[in-house]
């Protein structure tokens, strides 16, 4: 079953289609209770591939390799960009502040 963007899903909205990859569709949407759709827009101002990794992982449960390949990046690159990007967006919804800052 295809979504539609606006569509609810429980407390999801659909935002888009990201892609299809196997038996199913992937598609971005925003948890309504969370300041994440914020804090993935300042990802992606920032840096687009490591959002669209986020997306692509988080959101779309693809593996290291399938995004790699979505991405046509090396694994090695989807687990550096992972890894950075998470400990951004846990700081960035926590509200801590970067030392010095």
């Amino acid at each position: 079953m295809a979504l539609t963007p606006g569509f609810n899903l429980g407390p999801y909205r659909v935002l888009r289609p990201l892609g299809a990859k196997g038996m199913g569709n992937v598609y971005r949407a925003h948890y309504t209770s969370l300041n994440r759709d914020a804090a993935l827009t300042a990802l992606a101002a920032m840096d687009l591939r490591k959002s669209r990794v986020v997306e692509l992982r988080y959101f779309g449960g693809l593996s290291v390799e399938e995004t790699a390949e979505v991405l046509k990046v090396s694994t090695d690159t989807v687990l550096r960009d992972w890894n950075l990007a998470r400990s951004w967006l846990r700081r960035e919804l926590s509200g801590e502040k970067p030392d010095g800052a």
